[in-house]
């Protein structure tokens, strides 16, 4: 599982709708929080270098990830060796926020969640959470919640 707050959501939704009809891209960094499940403690946003001229490609500038590996390094120093980058998010114009060929293929990376951002017309509808497995073969979705996310009331069976 992966999870962050709704404000970093709402930051990648606007980012997709502003790049719309191309893809967005940025970092997720975070951290384990020691139960398994993934937390995005920062959102960096890049500019996508993807340079082939299409809408359906995403290229996360390696300076941003220089940059924030750095920052990161520095963090570690400091005592705060928890952080990482833990994925990555991209929009997919016109497509749903699922993983593509293309995705696949560029998939090098096993440990990172792809965080994926279906836009239709213009409006973010849609976002997903992926990871490949170990071979690289396949991606297989998991949970992605906000930090303000409460599991449904459970109401007591009735004694009678």
């Amino acid at each position: 599982m992966i999870s962050l707050p709704l404000s970093f959501l709402k930051c990648i939704s606007d980012a997709a709708e502003a790049a719309y009809p191309k893809e967005c891209c940025g970092l997720l960094v975070g951290r384990d929080d020691g139960a398994g499940a993934l937390v995005v403690t920062r959102v960096v946003e890049s500019r996508n270098l993807a340079e082939d001229g299409r809408h359906d490609r995403f290229e996360v500038d390696p300076q941003v990830r220089f940059d924030v590996m750095r920052e990161l390094d520095d963090y570690a120093k400091q005592g705060h060796a928890h952080h990482r980058i833990i994925g990555h998010y991209h929009s997919h114009p016109g497509h749903p926020a699922q993983p593509s060929e293309t995705d696949l293929s560029k998939a090098y990376e096993p440990d990172l969640v792809w965080l994926i951002v279906s836009v239709v017309d213009g409006q973010a509808v849609q976002t997903t959470a992926h990871v490949v497995d170990s071979e690289g073969r396949q991606f297989r979705e998991i949970p992605l919640r906000t930090t303000d996310w409460q599991p449904y009331p459970v109401r007591e069976p009735n004694q009678t």
